[in-house]
């Protein structure tokens, strides 16, 4: 299966890259194709709402890294969003990725798809998560997409936290049994 993984964290080596990197390695190790973009570390612009997209056969109006991750999205089974807790809620980077899955949204909403969520926050309480947890269900409601697995690790301020907890071999045996 081709798996796209959107990771929305600014750190590249933070809490939610090892979860990233382990769901890679437990996927690529079960034979799954995998295509990560690093949502904060590509020019992309928000989504306008002006509807070009909307027009005919037209694309969106901006030419970013969304011309990257388009095709692969369009080519994938899955998706897997990555995202540290900002407030709450995923950070704006991984938002303004799938705001802009606006332009694509027919496509997007005829394929069967399977997704996964994972999170991880430096507050120990689960309940941070509900907002985020719940905003990805409607998401997923709204596409007709499955949930295929969630990986939210709390207590997780630094890498080294995570790296002491179960988290990233849950996130390791998700990515290994993902879509079975």
């Amino acid at each position: 299966m081709n798996i796209t993984l959107i990771t929305g964290s600014p750190r590249k080596k933070g809490t939610t890259a090892l979860l990233a990197d382990e769901f890679m390695r437990g996927a690529k190790e079960a034979g799954h194709e995998v295509f990560r973009f690093d949502a904060a570390h590509e020019k992309l612009s928000p989504c306008l709402g002006c509807d070009a997209c909307r027009q005919g056969n037209r694309c969106c109006v901006h030419r970013d890294g969304m011309d990257q991750l388009n095709p692969a999205l369009l080519a994938s089974g899955a998706v897997v969003f990555v995202t540290p807790l900002y407030y709450f809620g995923m950070t704006t980077q991984l938002k303004t990725v799938i705001d802009r899955f606006y332009a694509n949204n027919s496509a997007l909403m005829k394929k069967p798809m399977i997704a996964a969520l994972l999170c991880a926050c430096a507050d120990e309480d689960a309940s941070v998560l509900d907002a985020l947890v719940a905003h990805y269900k409607t998401i997923l409601d709204y596409l007709g997409w499955k949930d295929a697995g969630r990986v939210l690790a709390t207590g997780c301020w630094q890498r080294e936290d995570i790296a002491r907890t179960a988290f990233p071999a849950m996130a390791y045996e998700l990515g290994k049994t993902f879509g079975a």
